[in-house]
Order: C-alpha cells, then sequence, then structure tokens
C-alpha cells in the first residue's frame, strides 16, 4: 500500500464569469497540481497516468456497478464504491478516489482489503491498513462530525494500526498512528500542501534531494535519539509530530493538530493487565480476520508467544517461525519447543543456519526503499528469506512480537519518578537495582538529584558522544533516554556536526513526548520500532506477506502506558504486566520465563562469516567520501574484531547510512 492525500482546491469562478485574484492563485496551484500528478503517479505508482478526476457529474451514480480498480468500503451498495475512478480504464495500476468536486483526495495502490470508506453527503472518510472499522461505524461518525476534530473520538477507539483520512467541509484530516507504523509525511506541492504515507514519494513529486548534510546524525549508536530520528532525510518533506493529525485546508494552509496526550499511569496491575488483554485480543482479531492460514514468530520469548496463543483460535492453520541460533546454550529454543508443545496442530519451522541467511547478508544488494538508513539492515535478508519460507506454506499475513519488550520490560528511569512520588516506598527498588547492577550508593544519589530538562538532558548527551563504550553500563543514569554513542571510526568532522546538532535541538527546549521520563522513554522506543516495522512491511510484502506488530498498535500501547510504575518497575519481575494480562491465555509453564537471550555470538559469528562482503563496502564508501568515516578504522576493527560486542553496535548504524547512499538514484555522495 501506498498513496497520496490531496486538499480540496478550488478554483471557482465569481458571479461576472471572471476569478477574484484569491481564486486565480488557487486555480493556479490547482492546475500546476495537477501537471505534476499527471506526469509523476505513472512513475510513482507503476502503470499509466490517472485521467482527469471525475466531477459530480461524471462520477457513477448510486446502482453502477464498480469499475475495474476501484476501492470499496465492505457493505456499501450505493454510494462510496460507485463514486470511485480507477487511475485509467486500461490496465488501472493505481485508484483515485475523489472529493465531491471529483478533484482527487485519495490517490494510491492498495489492496481491496486493505481500505474502508464511506460518505455522508459531500464528506467522506477512509481507514487504510488492519483495523476494526466497518463501513456502517465510520457512515455513523461522520454524519455527527462538523470538523475534523469531532473524530478524535473514533481514533481512539477503533483497534489495528491504520491510517485515517477524512474529508470534512473544506478541511482535510490526515492521521497516522502513535507509534509511526503508520506515519503521514507532508510536503508543499505546487503551492498545495500533500500528505503521503512515505516521503520519498513526496521527494518525487517536488524533486528533492536529500539532506546528506544531517546524514553524520545517523551514525549515532545505538540508534538518533528522539526527536533527531523523526526529521525527514529528505528536503521539503516532514513528518506528523507524535500525538498529532495534519489538517490540510483548501486555502493551501495545513498544520499539526494534538488529538492524544499519554494517559496518567495509574492503573493498578490488575485492571492495567485487563486493558492490555482485551487491547491485545482486539489487536490479534484485526489480523485474523479472513485469514485461515497465518503465520507467526515463535522465538520463545514472552511476547511472540503470546501472539501466537491468542491467533491459534482464530485461524484454521498456524505456521510459526524460530531462527536456528548461533549459541547452542540460547535459551530461546527451550521455551520455543515448550510453547510449541501446547500449540497442537500447528506446524512449527525452525529457520536453519545451513539454509537461512545470517546477520549481515547480502548488504551490497540493492534495495528500493530509499526512506531512510534502514535500521535492522543487519536482518534485511533474514527477514526476505522468511517471507518467501512462509508464503510458500501459503501465509499472506505474519506477527511479530516486536515491541513488547519496549512496552512491559522494566525501566530503571521510573525510578527517578517513584522516589520523587513513592519516598520511603520506592527503596526496595532502589536496593533491587542497585544490587542488579552493582551501583555506588554515591553515584545512584547524584543521579537521581539530577532534573534536567529533556532539553538540558539532550544537550548534555552531546559531550558524552565519545566516552569509552565500557562507561555506557558502569554508573547509573536516570536522564531521558538511553546513552549514545558515536562510532570510534567516525571522522572529527562528524562527531562535530552531531554535537551542533543535539546542542542546538536541545537548546529549542523541545517538549517531551510525555511529562514522566519512564513513559517519554517507552514512547520514544515504540516510535523507533514502528518506524522500522513500517519498512519492515514494505521489505516483506514484496515476497507477498504483510509484516503486523499488534504490541505497537495504539489501544495497546496506550493500555501499557496507564498501568502503575510501582506495578511494573521491579526488576525481579520479567514483564509483570504481560505476565498477568496473558494468565489463562498462555500455559502457566511458558509464562514462567524469566530470562531474556543475550545474541553476541551470532554478531560474531555473521561478522566472520560475511566479513568479505563487508570489507568490499568500504572501498570507494560513500560515507568516507562525504567526510563521515574513516574507512581504514572501520576496516581494521572487521578484521580484527573487538572481544566486548557493545563495540560492534555502531556498525548497524553505519552500514545502514552506506547501504542506503549507495541506493539513491545518485549512488550518494558527491
Amino acid at each position: 500500500m501506498e498513496f497520496l492525500v490531496l486538499p480540496d482546491v478550488p478554483g471557482p469562478l465569481d458571479a461576472t464569469g471572471g476569478r477574484t485574484d484569491g481564486e486565480s492563485a488557487r486555480h493556479g496551484r490547482d492546475s500546476r497540481l495537477r501537471r505534476i500528478l499527471d506526469d509523476a503517479l505513472p512513475d510513482l505508482f507503476g502503470g499509466p497516468g490517472p485521467s482527469t478526476a471525475a466531477s459530480p457529474a461524471e462520477a457513477a451514480q448510486p446502482g453502477d456497478a464498480p469499475r475495474p480498480g476501484n476501492a470499496s468500503s465492505p457493505g456499501d451498495t450505493a454510494s462510496p464504491a460507485a463514486a470511485v475512478r480507477p487511475a485509467r480504464e486500461v490496465a488501472p495500476a493505481f485508484t483515485v478516489i475523489p472529493h465531491a468536486s471529483g478533484r482527487p483526495w485519495i490517490v494510491g495502490r492498495w489492496r481491496e482489503d486493505e481500505i474502508v470508506w464511506t460518505r455522508a453527503g459531500r464528506d467522506r472518510i477512509a481507514v487504510l491498513g488492519p483495523s476494526s472499522a466497518t463501513a456502517g461505524t465510520l457512515a455513523a461518525r461522520l454524519r455527527d462530525a462538523r470538523t475534523p476534530a469531532d473524530l478524535d473520538g473514533l481514533s481512539a477507539e477503533l483497534a489495528g494500526s491504520f491510517h485515517l483520512v477524512a474529508s470534512i467541509g473544506d478541511r482535510v484530516r490526515v492521521q497516522g498512528s502513535l507509534s509511526t507504523a503508520r506515519q503521514v509525511f507532508h510536503a508543499d506541492v505546487a503551492g498545495t500542501p500533500v500528505a503521503a504515507d512515505r516521503p520519498q514519494t513526496l521527494a518525487a513529486l517536488v524533486g528533492a534531494a536529500p539532506r546528506e548534510e544531517t546524514l553524520a546524525a545517523w551514525l549515532v549508536a545505538p540508534w538518533l535519539p528522539w526527536p533527531l530520528n523523526e526529521r525527514c532525510l529528505w528536503k521539503g518533506v516532514d513528518a506528523l509530530p507524535a500525538g498529532c493529525y495534519l489538517e490540510l485546508s483548501a486555502d493551501g494552509g495545513s498544520r499539526a493538530v494534538r488529538w492524544w496526550s499519554p494517559p496518567e499511569p495509574d492503573l493498578p496491575l490488575a485492571d492495567g493487565a485487563g486493558r492490555v488483554r482485551e487491547a491485545l485480543r482486539d489487536a490479534v482479531a484485526v489480523r485474523t480476520r479472513g485469514h485461515d492460514t497465518l503465520s507467526a514468530d515463535l522465538s520463545g520469548g514472552m511476547d511472540s508467544t503470546s501472539l501466537c496463543f491468542l491467533a491459534a483460535g482464530d485461524v484454521d492453520r498456524l505456521v510459526t517461525t524460530r531462527w536456528e541460533a548461533a549459541d547452542p546454550a540460547d535459551e530461546d529454543q527451550v521455551w520455543a519447543a515448550r510453547a510449541a508443545a501446547s500449540l497442537p496442530g500447528g506446524e512449527h519451522l525452525v529457520l536453519s543456519r545451513d539454509v537461512a541467511p545470517t546477520w549481515f547478508a547480502d548488504l551490497s544488494q540493492p534495495d528500493p526503499d530509499i526512506e531512510a538508513p534502514f535500521a535492522w539492515i543487519r536482518t534485511r535478508a533474514r527477514l526476505t528469506h522468511m517471507a518467501e519460507q512462509v508464503a510458500a506454506r501459503g501465509s499472506s499475513a505474519h506477527l511479530t512480537g516486536h515491541g513488547g519488550d519496549e512496552l512491559f520490560l522494566s525501566n530503571p528511569l521510573y525510578l527517578h519518578t517513584l522516589v520523587r512520588t513513592r519516598h520511603v516506598r520506592s527503596i526496595p527498588y532502589l536496593r533491587a537495582y542497585r544490587a542488579l547492577h552493582r551501583w555506588r550508593a554515591a553515584h545512584t544519589a547524584q543521579a537521581l538529584l539530577a532534573n534536567d530538562s529533556f532539553g538540558q538532558w539532550l544537550s548534555r548527551t552531546a559531550d558524552e558522544l565519545t566516552d569509552p563504550v565500557r562507561e555506557v553500563q558502569g554508573r547509573p543514569s536516570f536522564g531521558w533516554g538511553v546513552a549514545y554513542r558515536m562510532p570510534a571510526w567516525a571522522t572529527g568532522e562528524a562527531v562535530d556536526t552531531v554535537r551542533r546538532l543535539l546542542r542546538d535541538t536541545g537548546r529549542s527546549e523541545p517538549e517531551p513526548l510525555a511529562p514522566l521520563r519512564g513513559q517519554h522513554a517507552a514512547l520514544a522506543d515504540v516510535r523507533l520500532c514502528g518506524d522500522t516495522l513500517r519498512r519492515v512491511d514494505r521489505l516483506t510484502s514484496r515476497s507477498g506477506v504483510s509484516w503486523h506488530a499488534p504490541y505497537v498498535d495504539d489501544r495497546v500501547v496506550e493500555a501499557a502506558l496507564a498501568i502503575r510504575f510501582e506495578d511494573v518497575a521491579m526488576p525481579d519481575r520479567y514483564k509483570p504486566a504481560l505476565t498477568a494480562a496473558m494468565r489463562g491465555v498462555v500455559p502457566d509453564t511458558v509464562l514462567g520465563r524469566s530470562t531474556k537471550s543475550e545474541y553476541s555470538a551470532e554478531a560474531y559469528d555473521s561478522l566472520r562469516r560475511h566479513r568479505a562482503e563487508l570489507l568490499g563496502l568500504c572501498e570507494d564508501m560513500r560515507l568516507a567520501r562525504l567526510g563521515l568515516v574513516n574507512a581504514d578504522a572501520l576496516r581494521s576493527l572487521l578484521l580484527a574484531l573487538p572481544p566486548t560486542s557493545l563495540t560492534l553496535v555502531p556498525l548497524i548504524s553505519t552500514f545502514a547510512c552506506e547501504t542506503w547512499l549507495r541506493n539513491l538514484p545518485s549512488g550518494g555522495a558527491r
């Protein structure tokens, strides 16, 4: 699926038969936009370009048969399906859903089961992506809505992961998900604000080049901190901020409107677990609907295991997948086998290391997805292999447990809030974390007393970018996120650039994603995860398998964030909220796991296997051309891998940036 959303830009005649100055300007914008769309859409979406959007007189009328290539709402028999026009009657590769005026509203390509839409008078609403929405529900809400803001309640109720697009009066609402698994990008195209689900679509329309000058920040390990990681790499294209929808107006204006704020974390564990269970059930049900066969991760971890048990009763056939581990002592295989034994009737597929790609395989292969550096570049070949394997077994949709760690692992940042709200009752938590991490009392007290604003903390991280990696876990830190480091092979110029970006951003005092540090960190991680999962879905969809992560659905995220910190912060309890939520769904023998596997053996084995290909990427390195990386230093590390696996983490962001540059149409770098 990919699409554009456009406002209804008019070009009406005035009473004398001419146009006013303002109307002439709007008409000029509309004409320029149409020319750009006619020229660009065939290349963007494939196939022939669109014919002129239908006018009300030309649009199909109630009772007409749907035309080939039309999108329709399940259950609609009269208006919405009939109003849709294909791009062209010959080989319609994409679809245009018009405004009531006949001008294009939503333009793109999608499967029939990926969209539900309806209209009421001149207003219309669409949901794109897996959701609990029905045409009847949307029609009822649309009839009651007078402004785009009136749909806030609908957004808060629907299960799934989706884009919500509505045209009400002269304004259009375009909304993605809290996690960015469904993100909204926007740009000015010929004087008209246009939204899209991917930035490269808009970049192609406006002829934008990538912002190579900010690429240095993408070298940061383990990842670029929020909000820098959500700044689009394409000039003239912006991403929608968290918790907002984009409002497009017919006069050429656009604005981000906040519709969501994090919940207060005040629910006791029992109540919160009930909400998590209900939200997860609904999220999985949205994905199982219409599928006889479904595939899912069954790694042995609690997150994927829970999804498998939720899905097992909803489909005729469940195909589970697990990667064979490089470490024979890996515990995942034991717990995966235990879970599989309690899932009778499923087909349990172990992807063997003798056949399946390992980490860092095929990095030199081209990738058409050029949105930004791909955070999971090390597993790109594995994901494609997995999709091909489950597709051969009849699956067209796959569930993954990613997002569970981000929501349910205990986080030391909770301590910053607990000592200020629970006072003496926070002491057991402090003792437990000190014992687990061997923190000194003086260091712990000093870290807890620090109360920097988010902007101050972000500026301070600039000073620590080149500190030794061994200090990352040596002392407690209760800031707003993890410790960030630049690679040892980054040039001084690259480090200076990133420090400047962090300090400039910090001085602007941006509002954090949530006022409490634990919630902010969870949301930042969820949004980073959603951003990557959005890219994985595009990757696996090329093999015919859509990729679904129920844990990052809005309703699941909100339910997890609402639980009291004191109920989920104790480090000796493994994912207490998820454990309580899945009690009675997952067998107790499987819920009893309290450990998480470690994958350094996989990293070292894979790097040795693919050393030659990785060294090849060091030749004529695009990052080196830009003055960001010392290729010789990187080459030396690959030839003599260090004994500490933490020092290997920056390899991922480095090769993600290098492969992205090589995949750009220009070949990357000057």
